[in-house]
């Protein structure tokens, strides 16, 4: 059987165009990581074929950095010296050099560790002058090394020794080790587009794209169509401009043209976000097919009178479509979204061996009951951000998954383009749904207050471009209507509203007024004085709320009483805290506290359970796994990490409840806290198979004290 693997590489504008400077590094940083390490890895299985979807601004970026037409803020950071550094560079230093995960990136290097505990996990803004002073200039060197250290992958480690000497030494590094890492970034980074175009002149990968930008492009084409998805939904006033939809799907052909020689067949609508309307863009820009998430194909099946009552079957995805319509006709292929969605949010919790396997063996099980000729299977996600959350970068389950791919007997790996060369799609869907592959709508993106805003400047300023614009394609004009393009992308409206947060909400909401301020400052008009005004409201440093009282809840998976969890420890789990969108998520909300004798964790979810594991990293490293059996029954274990590393056995009472919610409590004298102990753990859950579903919370661990015997006196409140 067929399997199409789809790796989405995507990064916004980070250029500020009025100045040249790349706010953020992204492009650089994961050149030297993902970028390369993704290609160097299908290097080793010549047999392998995959499709690398790139969007066309992060190309751009790529050649400018390249030649020099761009600069990296982060880089003009580093390469200052670290004894000429002045106070308000020092600070941006420990505001941004610390931007990577902790736990695969930063906890293994010992010193660089030291220095992140030093600042604080969680920037404080408003200490950060005071904290410029604990940093003598070895440690502002060392930490300007670490950062851009830490983020070159095992390909890059393997290419360059120098890489694992650096680590290796640990710190204490030299001006003249840092102009040589900074080195080996560029040379890395201008080798990035020849090795992908080697590897598609020699036939291994294809070359897919988005538009240009990668902004949503039904909402482009009409906001207002967000209703056919979201029927309740407040949205903004309408901003329409289907001309803008298909200029950025033409200038996304075009670039991938000019970079790679060809223009690309297939489509991944950013977002995988489609609309009946775009598939004459589609067609009109060039492509051939087009690629979106199996939730638009079941809702169209549902729309599809010519699929009345036969849509029920979920094997009806492992094929090519063709999408026909009044307006134009594709194909296209609908991505399988559990095992897409394990690779991106599931497989770093597990043994890499173990979650390869688990894939392999699902897609084993799939080709048993479709047509193994023209039965397919398409993997589609981001190629990235994912990579992050391995304690090797992924090079372990990269490894045995492609082996696996390889050497299997019954599904091999293809193109797009071959694969609808050869089987040109024999079933047809008549309807088209509206939405994206989150939950198939667009609710990430429009409807919140702050997006909707977003969307409010927006428009305004198309409408001020439009006025003032005489057509004549002048070099600012030209510059004006890149920005507009630019502010038009998808992931500025990712992070604003509740559904996603980061430590760098202010700098993507900087980023975004920017490029509308720019429009206005090419055609040497004065920017509104609106958009100096952050859409962005900051939201609380820490992202969960502190115990402040001893709590003793009645144990039955209920709420007895409203008083049980007042004064708990609490973390959203719905709020996400990654690049990354995760579906079916069952977690909602975790509550924590104690009382002078047990430890209580609540665990609010959609739905129970399989298996639960609290892991306390400190005071001493315990594990508490409980196994949902028939009816109200656990099977409750704890376990203590002994000397040589090995978990054991450890006696002692664990209670667990299942009801409304989730409840454990454990005696804190069995898990070894005393007066203030600083606690730090983590919330798995788990499948009958032990491979980990959900993390709570998504990356690192929730720290407080456990306290003396004064603190509710040290907590009183009225």
């Amino acid at each position: 059987m067929n399997i199409l693997l789809l790796w989405h590489m995507h990064q916004p504008d980070y250029i500020d165009h009025s100045t040249n400077v790349a706010l953020m590094p992204w492009v650089r940083l994961h050149s030297v990581h993902s970028y390369l390490d993704m290609l160097e890895m299908m290097e080793r299985f010549p047999g392998l074929k995959t499709i690398f979807n790139f969007t066309p601004v992060l190309l751009e970026q790529i050649e400018k950095l390249v030649q020099k037409e761009a600069k990296d803020f982060v880089e003009i950071l580093t390469r200052i010296p670290a004894t000429e550094l002045n106070p308000i560079q020092k600070q941006k230093i420990l505001e941004n050099f610390f931007k990577a995960n902790y736990e695969t990136l930063i906890r293994p290097i010992p010193r660089y560790y030291e220095l992140l505990q030093r600042r604080g996990k969680v920037v404080n803004y408003a200490r950060l002058e005071e904290l410029t002073s604990l940093f003598n200039p070895q440690d502002y060197l060392d930490i300007q090394v670490f950062y851009n250290l830490v983020w070159c992958g095992y390909a890059a480690r393997k290419q360059y020794p120098f890489l694992n000497e650096l680590r290796k030494q640990g710190g204490n590094y030299t001006e003249e080790q840092k102009e040589e890492l900074l080195k080996i970034h560029h040379a890395i980074l201008s080798s990035i587009i020849p090795k992908y175009k080697m590897a598609q002149e020699r036939g291994q990968i294809e070359i897919t794209t988005s538009p240009y930008y990668h902004p949503i492009l039904p909402l482009i084409y009409d906001t207002n169509f967000a209703r056919r998805c979201m029927p309740y939904v407040n949205l903004p006033s309408q901003f329409k401009a289907p001309e803008d939809a298909l200029n950025q799907l033409k200038l996304g052909q075009e670039k991938i043209k000019s970079v790679f020689g060809r223009p690309a067949r297939g489509v991944w609508p950013s977002e995988g976000s489609v609309c009946p309307e775009l598939l004459p863009l589609f067609k009109e820009a060039g492509f051939d097919y087009f690629f979106t998430d199996e939730s638009i194909l079941f809702r169209s099946l549902e729309l599809d009178p010519h699929w009345r009552g036969k849509h029920e079957d979920h094997l009806l995805l492992f094929q090519g479509w063709r999408v026909e319509l009044p307006e134009a006709s594709l194909c296209a292929l609908f991505r399988e979204r559990p095992l897409s969605d394990f690779i991106g949010f599931k497989a770093s919790q597990n043994d890499p061996l173990q979650a390869a396997n688990f894939l392999l063996h699902s897609l084993e099980n799939t080709c048993k009951h479709i047509d193994p000729k023209k039965g397919a299977i398409l993997i589609a996600l981001d190629g990235e951000n994912a990579w992050e959350s391995f304690n090797d970068g992924g090079e372990a389950f990269l490894s045995s998954f492609y082996r696996g791919l390889v050497e299997h007997r019954n599904l091999r790996t293809t193109l797009a383009s071959e694969y609808f060369d050869t089987y040109p799609p024999t079933t047809t869907v008549y309807k088209l749904y509206t939405g994206s592959w989150i939950n198939a709508d667009f609710d990430i993106w429009i409807g919140d207050s702050e997006e909707n805003k977003a969307w409010e400047w927006l428009g305004k300023t198309r409408e001020f471009l439009t006025k003032n614009s005489n057509k004549e394609g002048n070099s600012s004009e030209l510059k004006s209507w890149k920005c507009l393009y630019a502010a038009e992308g998808s992931d500025w409206f990712w992070w604003y509203g509740p559904d996603f947060s980061t430590d760098s909400d202010q700098l993507f909401d900087e980023l975004f007024r920017s490029h509308l301020k720019n429009v206005y400052g090419f055609l040497g008009f004065t920017p509104p004085p609106y958009l100096d005004l952050p859409i962005n409201v900051p939201s609380l440093p820490v992202p969960y709320i502190f115990p402040r009282l001893y709590i003793s809840p009645k144990l039955t998976g209920r709420l007895e009483n409203y008083f049980d969890w007042v004064g708990a420890g609490f973390l959203d789990i719905s709020v996400q805290q990654t690049a990354m969108y995760q579906s079916n998520r069952i977690g909602k909300k975790l509550f924590f506290g104690f009382d002078k004798n047990n430890f209580y964790l609540r665990l609010d979810l959609a739905a129970k359970p399989e298996i639960v594991v609290v892991d306390f990293i400190s005071p001493a490293i315990n594990r508490i796994e409980c196994i949902a059996k028939d009816g109200n029954q656990w099977d409750k274990k704890l376990e203590a990490m002994d000397s040589a590393g090995i978990f054991q056995p450890v006696g002692g009472t664990i209670e667990v409840f299942w009801d409304d919610f989730f409840v454990l409590a454990v005696p804190v004298a069995t898990i070894g806290w005393k007066e203030n102990s600083q606690v730090s753990f983590f919330v798995r859950i788990l499948n009958h198979e032990h491979l980990s579903l959900e993390r709570y919370p998504e990356r690192g661990t929730i720290d407080f004290v456990f306290p003396s015997e004064d603190f509710e006196l040290q907590q009183w409140f009225i």
